[in-house]
């Protein structure tokens, strides 16, 4: 069973659960930017929840069964698919991706998972250490894996979608705090950061009113995580997500809650984040 890929969009790349645990080899996790619509998606079709599934940036995706297979859309909903509810897929149709309304990055599954050959025990594209497979390509015939459990028997998930406008998360103070003191963390949770069309996989690049440092000295490189807040020397943060480095020599002043770094994925330039302290 198998999937051509007639058009890939602005991007599109094969995604699972990432590779954990490798960070002191100088690996990164990197895996689905939104993992709660990742596990949806699997879910939906009866696939263990690390099954691999393809992360469509901005819609555009357009796909061609080589065989009945059942799929599924989550995250951002696109034009011209059924979202949220399992589809069946027959041999010779497409499936084509029309751009979100509102939302990043859709998660399209098939049962059976992506079969991709992993890489370091994954089949996560990490764009940022050019790890796992390349990224997906017009022509590309991805195989399908067989199904590995019963299907749940639901014809439709009702969850919410992605915001369209600004987002609130919850920030925790981050081991670097202190070289913002309590006037840069004012500064840090009560105004709205616009996110910049600097943003990817690896981080969303937020504008605002610059942070002021207390301290100015080097900071010896230290491990990063996914939702860090790390200041660089401009004042404007970069909030780590999925394919983030794995250590950084600029302070980390705070950290997004883990369940809020999914919403963050969905967020779109010029969309407004704003940082509660939890």
């Amino acid at each position: 069973m198998s999937l051509t890929v007639l058009s890939p969009g602005p991007l599109t790349t094969v995604q699972d659960e990432g590779r954990p645990g490798q960070a002191a080899l100088g690996i990164g996790r990197s895996g689905v930017a939104d993992r709660a619509s990742a596990r949806l998606a699997n879910r939906l079709v009866g696939n263990p929840l690390g099954a691999a599934v393809l992360e469509v940036t901005l819609g555009g995706l357009a796909v061609r069964a080589e065989a009945d297979l059942l799929v599924v859309t989550t995250g951002a909903r696109c034009p011209g698919s059924p979202h949220d509810a399992p589809t069946p897929l027959r041999t010779g149709q497409e499936l084509r991706l029309g751009t979100p309304a509102a939302g990043l990055r859709t998660y399209l599954a098939v049962r059976g998972g992506i079969a991709v050959p992993p890489v370091l025990g994954s089949r996560a594209t990490d764009v940022l250490a050019g790890l796992g497979p390349a990224l997906v390509a017009a022509g590309d015939v991805l195989p399908v894996g067989a199904p590995a459990a019963p299907l749940p028997g639901v014809d439709l998930a009702a969850v919410p979608g992605p915001a369209a406008g600004d987002l609130t998360v919850t920030v925790l103070p981050g081991p670097r705090a202190d070289w913002f003191g309590d006037a840069g963390w004012a500064a840090l949770t009560g105004q709205r950061w616009a996110v910049t069309s600097e943003s990817n996989r690896v981080g969303l690049r937020l504008d605002g009113v610059p942070l002021e440092r207390l301290r100015t000295g080097e900071l010896p490189s230290e491990g990063m995580v996914r939702g860090a807040l790390q200041v660089p020397p401009s004042g404007t943060p970069v909030l780590f997500l999925a394919d983030h480095p794995v250590t950084g020599g600029y302070p980390v002043i705070g950290y997004v809650a883990d369940a809020d770094v999914d919403r963050c994925a969905q967020l779109r330039p010029g969309q407004g984040l704003l940082l509660r302290a939890g």
